[in-house]
Formats: structure tokens, C-alpha cells, sequence
């Protein structure tokens, strides 16, 4: 009897379990697999909304949104392809709203709507493949930060046989996130992490602490009284944030053992902050970005008055940028008046446009030079 009675009881939760899942009143819940990427690189994505007129999928692989088409379960699929190997972010359009994939649980960190994330694999693992490789350590991190009257946050990469009890010190580098960016994209889209571990693997990169901070902190922490005016970002950073790693880690705490690059609107902070402190950075990269002509002639005499001390001081400034980037054009205006200057720099052009395909490939150019040649 007692039996029956919970048998009874786990029938009577898994209805009601049944008819409360997402879709409201008794309607039946259809269990659907998005995205289901296929072997011959083709993808299916299916999303349920029974009472929508019209679905479409945002994919960044392809400039046009796609039409689905809706099943009798009220499931709408389209599959595409055959798709080049990348990890691309995607959003389904819902009677003209944007929604994430509610099945799949990779997304893009973003400030505001973030979309959801697939990554096609190809034949042979690519750079930012996860490998049987060692791997290093990825902690979330919070942090004072007074000069801006905030608490921030950061995401730190230790690289594999760091011992915080040890006695060996490592670089850091600093990468700055986007525009709209939050501190995670670098982690979760940029695949730094995974990056290094495999160079480091492979012999081609000197093992170094990855420093991700979040470069808008104005967007989360709206100016008050206790706020300074202009660069939070800027601030923070050289008061609070590099105090704080120093502090907090085995660190190399000198100009030779400190780089900064960053993306897009990352990349010109990285390009100021390390530029124009260049007793604190000896390596620069700026991904997608750079400083407007008038600006450097202007501001940057710090480099321009001698460009032979800047050369022997500075280890590596390194600009890269896809030739369909909507910011080509001052990224390579920026290389020529570096140029113009004689100052000199590593100039990477690639192919595609401002995309998150890309600067994983600049890390891997860069992480391979950076901390080569100073003697620790």
C-alpha cells in the first residue's frame, strides 16, 4: 500500500512538472536539441514558440538572417550549412524580438542582449581548441577599487605549474575587453586561456599570468560624487587593478614583466595606458584599434621626441586588424604614423572584419612574442 501511495505521489509530480514547463497552461513541453551541429559542418537550430507568426536566426556566419520554418509541435528549425569551423555568436528573432537559444548554454558575454554561441569543429584542432594538454588555472576575482569609489572584478589566468606558495615570478599581461565586451569575452569567446595553454604546450610561448578586466566600468558603476571625471578605466587600472595583481600574485612587478593589448575599443586603451606609461609597459598590442593621427603628434611626444630611446626601450608594439574591419582604416593610419616616426612596430593585416573570430587569431600571434626577449 505504501508502495502504491508514492508511486501515486511521483506520478501525480512528474504531470504536474509536465504541464508547468515553460510555454504556460497544459500545453506539452517538446525537448529540442539546438544547436545540433552535424559532421559534414552543417547545423540545425530549433526553438519552440507555438504562438509566433514569424522566427528567423542571426547567425555572424552569414549576412542575411535565415526563415524557419514551424512543425506541428509549434517548433520552428532551419538548418544551414555547410559551415566554415569557428565559434560564432547567433540569436533567434521572434516576431521582431531577439531572444537567446533557451537549450543551449553557451553565450556571449555582452553588456547588454547577449546571443548565443556555436562553435563548428574542424578537421584539426585549431588554436583555441580545448586539448590534452596541461592547463592552466581561470579564476573569477573581485577587487577594490577606491579611485573610482567601486568594487571590480576580474578574470585571471595563471598558466600550469604556478604555485602561489613558490618562489617563481611571472609576466602579466592585460587584455582589455571591447566595446560592450564584459570582462568574461576574452575567457568564453577569446579563448585566451586555451590559446596559451596549448602554445605553451607546443614550446612556442613563455608561460605568463593573463590579466582580463572589465575595460567600461562606467556602464555598471554610473558616475557618482566619489568618481573622478574622464578615463575610470585608465584610472582603475594603473591605481588599483596592476596594484592589486602585484599584490595578489607571483608577478615580475617591472616594466619587462607587464604587456597590454585588448580589442576594438580595448585596443586603444591598451595603446594609451601602454604608450603613454611606458615605465610600467615594455609590450603593447593593440587588436582592431588604434590612436587618430593628430591625437599621437599631439600626445605621444613621450615616444616621438626620441624614437631611437623608444625603440631600445619598448619590447614589442604590435597593431593587427582584418582587411573588411570597419576600423582598417585608423588601425592603418595609426601603423603609418608610427612609421613616419620610426618607431618601430609589427603590423599583422588579416583577413574578415571586426569579429571575435579574429582577435583569437591576434592573441595567438601575439602571445607568441610576448616576454621573449627580456632577460628575467
Amino acid at each position: 500500500m505504501k508502495k502504491n501511495i508514492l508511486l501515486l505521489a511521483f506520478l501525480l509530480l512528474a504531470t504536474a512538472y509536465g504541464v508547468a514547463q515553460p510555454g504556460g497552461g497544459n500545453r506539452r513541453w517538446i525537448n529540442t536539441n539546438s544547436p545540433e551541429v552535424h559532421a559534414d559542418q552543417t547545423i540545425t537550430f530549433r526553438f519552440q514558440a507555438p504562438d509566433a507568426k514569424d522566427v528567423k536566426l542571426n547567425a555572424q556566419f552569414n549576412p542575411q538572417p535565415y526563415d524557419m520554418k514551424k512543425d506541428a509541435d509549434g517548433v520552428w528549425s532551419v538548418t544551414v550549412g555547410p559551415v566554415e569551423p569557428d565559434m560564432y555568436p547567433y540569436e533567434f528573432v521572434v516576431d521582431g524580438t531577439r531572444v537567446m537559444d533557451p537549450n543551449n548554454p553557451d553565450w556571449f558575454p555582452n553588456e547588454t542582449f547577449k546571443g548565443s554561441m556555436v562553435e563548428v569543429p574542424g578537421k584539426a584542432p585549431y588554436v583555441y581548441s580545448i586539448q590534452n594538454v596541461p592547463h592552466g588555472n581561470v579564476e573569477y576575482v573581485m577587487y577594490d577599487a577606491p579611485s573610482i569609489g567601486a568594487t571590480g572584478r576580474l578574470i585571471v589566468y595563471t598558466p600550469p605549474g604556478y604555485d602561489p606558495q613558490g618562489d617563481k615570478k611571472y609576466p602579466v599581461f592585460y587584455c582589455i575587453s571591447g566595446t560592450t565586451d564584459t570582462e568574461e569575452v576574452y575567457f568564453k569567446v577569446g579563448r585566451a586561456n586555451f590559446i596559451l595553454d596549448n602554445l605553451l604546450a607546443a614550446g612556442k610561448a613563455e608561460p605568463f599570468i593573463i590579466v582580463m578586466p572589465y575595460g567600461n566600468p562606467a556602464y555598471y558603476f554610473p558616475p557618482t560624487d566619489k568618481m573622478p571625471q574622464g578615463d575610470l578605466f585608465g584610472t582603475e587600472l594603473m591605481k588599483d587593478i596592476i596594484p592589486f595583481v602585484d599584490k595578489n600574485y607571483r608577478t615580475i612587478n617591472d616594466r619587462l614583466g607587464r604587456g597590454i593589448g585588448g580589442f576594438s575599443r580595448g585596443g586603444a586603451q591598451a595603446l594609451r595606458a601602454g604608450l603613454l606609461n611606458t615605465d610600467k609597459f615594455a609590450w603593447v598590442c593593440s587588436y582592431a584599434s588604434g590612436v587618430g593621427t593628430e591625437d599621437f603628434e599631439k600626445n605621444f611626444t613621450n615616444l616621438t621626441a626620441d624614437p631611437d630611446k623608444t625603440n631600445r626601450e619598448m619590447k614589442l608594439i604590435w597593431t593587427g586588424v582584418g582587411n573588411s574591419d570597419f576600423l582598417y582604416q585608423m588601425a592603418s593610419d595609426f601603423n603609418v604614423v608610427l612609421a613616419k616616426n620610426r618607431i618601430n612596430h609589427i603590423a599583422f593585416t588579416g583577413s574578415g572584419g571586426h569579429t571575435w573570430m579574429n582577435a583569437k587569431l591576434y592573441l595567438h600571434e601575439t602571445f607568441q612574442r610576448l616576454f621573449q626577449t627580456a632577460n628575467y
